[in-house]
Protein backbone atom coordinates (compact mmCIF):
# COMPACT_ATOMS: atom_id res chain seq x y z
CA UNK A 1 0.00 0.00 0.00
CA UNK A 2 2.99 2.54 0.88
CA UNK A 3 4.72 1.27 -2.25
CA UNK A 4 1.21 2.13 -4.74
CA UNK A 5 1.02 5.54 -2.71
CA UNK A 6 4.71 6.28 -3.17
CA UNK A 7 4.37 5.25 -6.67
CA UNK A 8 1.56 7.78 -7.46
CA UNK A 9 3.15 10.52 -6.09
CA UNK A 10 6.05 10.46 -8.04
CA UNK A 11 3.86 9.93 -11.16
CA UNK A 12 2.20 13.22 -9.54
CA UNK A 13 5.59 14.78 -9.44
CA UNK A 14 6.52 14.04 -13.14
CA UNK A 15 3.11 15.07 -14.47
CA UNK A 16 3.10 18.56 -12.50
CA UNK A 17 6.95 18.81 -13.77
CA UNK A 18 5.92 18.60 -17.19
CA UNK A 19 3.00 20.60 -16.92
CA UNK A 20 5.22 23.51 -15.77
CA UNK A 21 7.83 22.69 -17.96
CA UNK A 22 5.31 22.87 -20.81
CA UNK A 23 3.74 26.43 -19.48
CA UNK A 24 7.81 27.84 -19.59
CA UNK A 25 8.34 26.11 -22.96
CA UNK A 26 5.86 29.04 -24.59
CA UNK A 27 7.48 31.45 -25.81
CA UNK A 28 7.29 34.21 -27.94
CA UNK A 29 9.41 32.82 -30.73
CA UNK A 30 7.25 29.28 -30.16
CA UNK A 31 4.20 30.60 -30.41
CA UNK A 32 5.26 32.56 -33.61
CA UNK A 33 5.39 29.44 -35.26
CA UNK A 34 2.09 27.81 -34.37
CA UNK A 35 0.79 31.27 -35.63
CA UNK A 36 1.71 31.04 -38.42
CA UNK A 37 0.53 28.04 -39.46
CA UNK A 38 -3.03 29.85 -38.79
CA UNK A 39 -1.90 33.01 -40.94
CA UNK A 40 -4.04 35.16 -39.29
CA UNK A 41 -5.76 36.90 -36.53
CA UNK A 42 -9.04 39.18 -35.46
CA UNK A 43 -8.95 41.82 -32.49
CA UNK A 44 -11.66 43.99 -31.69
CA UNK A 45 -10.04 47.09 -29.69
CA UNK A 46 -12.04 49.70 -27.94
CA UNK A 47 -8.89 51.91 -28.31
CA UNK A 48 -9.95 53.54 -31.70
CA UNK A 49 -9.83 53.20 -35.59
CA UNK A 50 -6.61 54.96 -35.60
CA UNK A 51 -4.90 52.94 -33.15
CA UNK A 52 -6.12 49.45 -33.99
CA UNK A 53 -4.70 50.03 -37.45
CA UNK A 54 -1.26 51.22 -35.78
CA UNK A 55 -1.60 48.41 -33.78
CA UNK A 56 -2.49 45.77 -36.58
CA UNK A 57 0.42 47.46 -38.84
CA UNK A 58 2.84 46.89 -35.76
CA UNK A 59 2.29 43.21 -34.81
CA UNK A 60 2.54 42.32 -38.41
CA UNK A 61 5.97 44.07 -38.41
CA UNK A 62 6.92 41.89 -35.65
CA UNK A 63 5.51 39.04 -36.95
CA UNK A 64 5.55 38.76 -41.11
CA UNK A 65 3.40 36.19 -42.22
CA UNK A 66 0.26 36.94 -40.05
CA UNK A 67 -2.04 39.00 -41.62
CA UNK A 68 -4.34 41.23 -38.47
CA UNK A 69 -7.88 42.46 -39.19
CA UNK A 70 -8.21 45.25 -36.13
CA UNK A 71 -11.47 46.37 -35.75
CA UNK A 72 -11.52 49.50 -33.31
CA UNK A 73 -14.59 51.34 -31.96
CA UNK A 74 -16.34 52.17 -28.62
CA UNK A 75 -15.59 49.30 -25.73
CA UNK A 76 -19.33 49.15 -25.38
CA UNK A 77 -19.91 48.44 -29.10
CA UNK A 78 -17.76 46.14 -29.98
CA UNK A 79 -18.78 43.77 -26.73
CA UNK A 80 -22.12 43.86 -28.05
CA UNK A 81 -20.70 42.62 -31.43
CA UNK A 82 -18.96 39.77 -29.53
CA UNK A 83 -21.74 38.31 -27.36
CA UNK A 84 -23.77 38.30 -30.74
CA UNK A 85 -21.35 36.09 -32.47
CA UNK A 86 -20.91 33.98 -29.12
CA UNK A 87 -25.23 33.57 -29.19
CA UNK A 88 -24.84 32.67 -32.86
CA UNK A 89 -22.02 30.04 -32.54
CA UNK A 90 -20.06 32.00 -35.13
CA UNK A 91 -17.12 33.12 -33.12
CA UNK A 92 -14.87 35.56 -35.38
CA UNK A 93 -13.15 37.48 -32.98
CA UNK A 94 -9.87 36.00 -31.91
CA UNK A 95 -8.90 38.76 -29.55
CA UNK A 96 -11.03 41.33 -27.49
CA UNK A 97 -9.38 44.40 -25.84
CA UNK A 98 -12.01 46.17 -23.86
CA UNK A 99 -12.15 48.74 -21.41
CA UNK A 100 -15.14 47.27 -20.36
CA UNK A 101 -14.06 44.93 -17.44
CA UNK A 102 -17.37 43.71 -16.43
CA UNK A 103 -17.64 41.96 -19.88
CA UNK A 104 -14.80 39.72 -19.02
CA UNK A 105 -16.12 38.91 -15.80
CA UNK A 106 -19.81 37.99 -17.51
CA UNK A 107 -18.01 36.24 -20.05
CA UNK A 108 -15.27 33.77 -17.57
CA UNK A 109 -18.73 32.58 -16.12
CA UNK A 110 -20.38 31.57 -19.05
CA UNK A 111 -16.72 30.03 -20.02
CA UNK A 112 -16.43 32.16 -23.20
CA UNK A 113 -12.26 32.99 -22.69
CA UNK A 114 -9.52 30.33 -22.82
CA UNK A 115 -7.17 30.80 -19.82
CA UNK A 116 -3.82 31.51 -21.17
CA UNK A 117 -0.96 32.76 -19.17
CA UNK A 118 2.24 34.65 -21.09
CA UNK A 119 5.52 35.09 -19.74
CA UNK A 120 5.23 37.92 -17.34
CA UNK A 121 1.61 37.79 -16.28
CA UNK A 122 3.00 37.23 -12.99
CA UNK A 123 4.27 40.42 -12.71
CA UNK A 124 0.55 42.36 -13.35
CA UNK A 125 -0.60 43.80 -10.57
CA UNK A 126 -3.34 41.47 -9.50
CA UNK A 127 -6.60 43.83 -9.38
CA UNK A 128 -6.02 43.97 -13.50
CA UNK A 129 -6.08 40.41 -13.79
CA UNK A 130 -8.04 37.42 -14.07
CA UNK A 131 -6.05 35.21 -11.22
CA UNK A 132 -6.77 32.21 -13.59
CA UNK A 133 -5.14 33.56 -17.13
CA UNK A 134 -8.72 34.39 -18.79
CA UNK A 135 -8.12 37.99 -19.41
CA UNK A 136 -5.28 40.05 -18.45
CA UNK A 137 -4.48 44.23 -18.39
CA UNK A 138 -2.28 45.34 -21.05
CA UNK A 139 -2.23 48.99 -20.00
CA UNK A 140 -2.66 51.31 -16.99
CA UNK A 141 -3.89 54.62 -17.67
CA UNK A 142 -4.79 57.03 -14.49
CA UNK A 143 -6.77 60.37 -15.26
CA UNK A 144 -4.73 63.64 -14.68
CA UNK A 145 -6.01 66.87 -15.02
CA UNK A 146 -5.35 68.38 -18.40
CA UNK A 147 -5.09 71.81 -19.47
CA UNK A 148 -4.12 73.89 -22.34
CA UNK A 149 -0.78 75.25 -21.69
CA UNK A 150 -1.58 78.29 -23.77
CA UNK A 151 -4.57 79.23 -22.06
CA UNK A 152 -4.14 78.43 -18.45
CA UNK A 153 -1.16 80.41 -16.30
CA UNK A 154 0.85 77.89 -14.12
CA UNK A 155 -0.46 79.08 -11.15
CA UNK A 156 -4.30 79.01 -12.66
CA UNK A 157 -3.85 75.06 -13.19
CA UNK A 158 -6.71 73.07 -10.85
CA UNK A 159 -5.10 71.63 -8.01
CA UNK A 160 -8.96 70.30 -7.18
CA UNK A 161 -12.08 69.49 -8.57
CA UNK A 162 -13.29 72.54 -6.73
CA UNK A 163 -11.34 74.34 -8.93
CA UNK A 164 -13.11 73.23 -11.66
CA UNK A 165 -16.22 75.14 -10.66
CA UNK A 166 -14.43 78.74 -11.01
CA UNK A 167 -15.96 80.99 -12.67
CA UNK A 168 -13.19 81.78 -15.00
CA UNK A 169 -13.26 78.05 -16.43
CA UNK A 170 -17.09 78.64 -17.52
CA UNK A 171 -17.65 76.95 -20.64
CA UNK A 172 -14.24 76.31 -20.85
CA UNK A 173 -14.31 71.97 -19.07
CA UNK A 174 -14.76 69.04 -21.11
CA UNK A 175 -15.15 65.19 -20.90
CA UNK A 176 -16.53 62.45 -22.00
CA UNK A 177 -19.75 61.83 -21.03
CA UNK A 178 -20.02 59.67 -17.59
CA UNK A 179 -22.63 58.02 -19.02
CA UNK A 180 -21.10 56.28 -22.28
CA UNK A 181 -17.55 55.97 -20.82
CA UNK A 182 -16.92 53.31 -17.61
CA UNK A 183 -13.50 55.16 -16.91
CA UNK A 184 -15.29 58.56 -16.55
CA UNK A 185 -18.00 57.17 -14.75
CA UNK A 186 -15.61 55.86 -12.12
CA UNK A 187 -13.96 59.37 -12.46
CA UNK A 188 -17.41 61.29 -11.74
CA UNK A 189 -17.95 58.91 -9.04
CA UNK A 190 -14.88 59.29 -6.85
CA UNK A 191 -15.41 62.80 -6.67
CA UNK A 192 -19.21 62.80 -6.14
CA UNK A 193 -18.15 60.26 -3.73
CA UNK A 194 -16.14 62.17 -1.86
CA UNK A 195 -17.93 65.91 -2.61
CA UNK A 196 -21.45 64.67 -2.52
CA UNK A 197 -23.96 64.70 -5.55
CA UNK A 198 -24.49 68.67 -4.77
CA UNK A 199 -21.02 69.12 -6.76
CA UNK A 200 -22.63 67.93 -10.08
CA UNK A 201 -25.22 71.00 -9.51
CA UNK A 202 -22.05 73.68 -8.82
CA UNK A 203 -20.27 71.67 -11.96
CA UNK A 204 -23.15 71.76 -14.70
CA UNK A 205 -23.94 75.43 -13.80
CA UNK A 206 -19.83 76.05 -14.80
CA UNK A 207 -21.41 74.89 -18.33
CA UNK A 208 -18.74 71.84 -19.33
CA UNK A 209 -18.59 70.06 -22.41
CA UNK A 210 -19.46 66.29 -22.60
CA UNK A 211 -17.89 64.34 -25.18
CA UNK A 212 -17.44 60.69 -26.40
CA UNK A 213 -14.45 59.44 -25.96
CA UNK A 214 -11.09 60.66 -24.50
CA UNK A 215 -8.94 60.90 -27.59
CA UNK A 216 -11.89 63.79 -28.46
CA UNK A 217 -11.46 65.30 -25.07
CA UNK A 218 -7.69 65.66 -25.76
CA UNK A 219 -8.60 66.90 -29.38
CA UNK A 220 -10.18 70.08 -27.74
CA UNK A 221 -8.20 70.76 -25.05
CA UNK A 222 -5.38 70.56 -27.82
CA UNK A 223 -7.04 73.17 -30.06
CA UNK A 224 -8.05 75.68 -27.35
CA UNK A 225 -11.64 75.01 -27.59
CA UNK A 226 -11.94 74.25 -24.12
CA UNK A 227 -8.89 74.94 -21.80
CA UNK A 228 -9.00 72.04 -19.00
CA UNK A 229 -10.54 68.61 -17.89
CA UNK A 230 -9.91 66.13 -15.15
CA UNK A 231 -10.84 63.46 -17.81
CA UNK A 232 -7.11 63.30 -19.47
CA UNK A 233 -4.36 61.31 -19.66
CA UNK A 234 -0.92 60.92 -20.50
CA UNK A 235 -1.54 59.08 -23.77
CA UNK A 236 -2.09 62.27 -25.33
CA UNK A 237 0.16 64.55 -23.32
CA UNK A 238 2.58 65.34 -26.62
CA UNK A 239 3.47 69.25 -24.53
CA UNK A 240 6.71 68.13 -25.30
CA UNK A 241 5.71 67.59 -28.84
CA UNK A 242 3.71 70.51 -30.32
CA UNK A 243 0.96 69.43 -28.33
CA UNK A 244 -0.67 72.24 -26.27
CA UNK A 245 -2.35 69.25 -23.86
CA UNK A 246 -0.01 69.14 -20.51
CA UNK A 247 -1.39 66.86 -17.58
CA UNK A 248 -1.32 67.26 -13.87
CA UNK A 249 -1.79 65.33 -10.94
CA UNK A 250 -4.89 66.17 -8.60
CA UNK A 251 -3.28 67.44 -4.76
CA UNK A 252 -6.41 66.81 -3.89
CA UNK A 253 -8.45 63.97 -4.89
CA UNK A 254 -7.42 60.27 -5.62
CA UNK A 255 -6.59 59.71 -8.98
CA UNK A 256 -8.85 56.59 -10.87
CA UNK A 257 -7.19 54.46 -13.33
CA UNK A 258 -8.23 52.44 -15.30
CA UNK A 259 -6.89 49.82 -17.99
CA UNK A 260 -7.85 47.69 -21.21
CA UNK A 261 -7.50 44.08 -21.07
CA UNK A 262 -7.77 41.44 -23.11
CA UNK A 263 -8.80 38.05 -23.24
CA UNK A 264 -9.33 35.03 -25.96
CA UNK A 265 -12.34 34.05 -26.97
CA UNK A 266 -12.80 29.98 -26.75
CA UNK A 267 -13.58 29.75 -30.17
CA UNK A 268 -11.29 31.78 -31.39
CA UNK A 269 -10.68 30.47 -35.16
CA UNK A 270 -6.66 31.56 -34.83
CA UNK A 271 -5.98 30.98 -31.26
CA UNK A 272 -2.55 30.35 -31.33
CA UNK A 273 -1.76 33.83 -33.06
CA UNK A 274 -4.26 35.36 -30.12
CA UNK A 275 -1.67 33.97 -27.71
CA UNK A 276 1.17 35.42 -29.31
CA UNK A 277 -0.61 38.49 -29.21
CA UNK A 278 -1.20 38.57 -25.78
CA UNK A 279 2.35 37.26 -25.27
CA UNK A 280 3.75 40.05 -27.82
CA UNK A 281 1.56 42.92 -25.64
CA UNK A 282 2.14 41.73 -22.37
CA UNK A 283 6.01 41.36 -22.72
CA UNK A 284 8.79 43.77 -21.52
CA UNK A 285 9.71 44.80 -25.69
CA UNK A 286 6.01 45.93 -25.62
CA UNK A 287 5.45 47.38 -22.41
CA UNK A 288 8.57 49.00 -21.96
CA UNK A 289 8.70 50.65 -25.46
CA UNK A 290 6.67 54.50 -24.59
CA UNK A 291 8.74 55.58 -20.89
CA UNK A 292 5.92 57.90 -20.93
CA UNK A 293 3.22 55.43 -20.26
CA UNK A 294 2.18 53.45 -16.79
CA UNK A 295 2.68 49.85 -17.27
CA UNK A 296 0.13 47.35 -15.41
CA UNK A 297 3.39 45.16 -14.79
CA UNK A 298 5.21 46.00 -11.48
CA UNK A 299 8.51 45.42 -12.65
CA UNK A 300 8.23 48.24 -15.31
CA UNK A 301 9.26 51.62 -13.88
CA UNK A 302 6.58 54.85 -13.98
CA UNK A 303 7.00 57.20 -16.52
CA UNK A 304 9.96 59.36 -15.05
CA UNK A 305 9.28 61.91 -12.07
CA UNK A 306 5.69 60.36 -11.80
CA UNK A 307 4.88 58.17 -8.26
CA UNK A 308 4.12 53.95 -8.82
CA UNK A 309 0.70 52.77 -9.19
CA UNK A 310 0.65 51.70 -5.93
CA UNK A 311 1.39 54.87 -4.47
CA UNK A 312 -1.94 55.88 -2.09
CA UNK A 313 -2.60 58.93 -4.33
CA UNK A 314 -3.77 56.74 -7.36
CA UNK A 315 -7.71 55.16 -6.61
CA UNK A 316 -6.57 51.12 -8.32
CA UNK A 317 -10.78 49.69 -7.70
CA UNK A 318 -11.69 49.98 -11.46
CA UNK A 319 -12.49 46.34 -11.28
CA UNK A 320 -14.40 46.43 -8.10
CA UNK A 321 -16.27 49.13 -9.05
CA UNK A 322 -17.19 48.22 -12.35
CA UNK A 323 -18.15 44.42 -11.03
CA UNK A 324 -20.59 42.53 -13.25
CA UNK A 325 -22.15 45.89 -14.57
CA UNK A 326 -25.45 45.37 -12.86
CA UNK A 327 -25.01 48.05 -10.42
CA UNK A 328 -23.71 50.60 -13.32
CA UNK A 329 -27.18 51.01 -15.03
CA UNK A 330 -28.26 53.12 -11.66
CA UNK A 331 -25.61 54.93 -11.66
CA UNK A 332 -25.36 55.93 -14.96
CA UNK A 333 -29.23 57.02 -15.37
CA UNK A 334 -28.36 58.91 -12.20
CA UNK A 335 -25.90 61.22 -13.98
CA UNK A 336 -27.82 61.28 -17.10
CA UNK A 337 -30.07 63.34 -15.36
CA UNK A 338 -27.52 66.15 -15.16
CA UNK A 339 -25.78 65.57 -18.58
CA UNK A 340 -28.17 64.56 -20.69
CA UNK A 341 -28.22 61.79 -23.03
CA UNK A 342 -25.34 61.61 -25.18
CA UNK A 343 -25.61 63.71 -28.55
CA UNK A 344 -21.86 65.04 -29.18
CA UNK A 345 -20.69 62.06 -30.86
CA UNK A 346 -17.05 60.95 -31.09
CA UNK A 347 -14.69 61.77 -34.37
CA UNK A 348 -13.94 57.70 -34.64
Amino acid sequence: MVRQTTDALSLLIVFLAAAVSAARAETIDQLYEKAKVEKALVIYTGLGPGAAKALADAFEKRFPGIAVTAKGSFSNVLDTEIDQQIKDNKVTTDIAQLQTIQDYSRWVKAGDLIRFKAEGFDQVFAPMKDKDGAWVAVNAVPLFYGYNVDKVQEADVPKSALDFLKPQFRGKIVTAYPTDDDATLYLFYLIVDKYGWDYMKKYMANDPYFIQGHRDVAARVNSGTDWISFDSNKVFDMSGQGSKVKTVMSDKEKTPVFYTAVGILTNAPHPNAAKLFVAWMLSKEQQGHNPALYSPRADIPPPAGQPPLTDSRFANGYREFVGDGTRLLALRKRFEAFTGAVVNKATQ
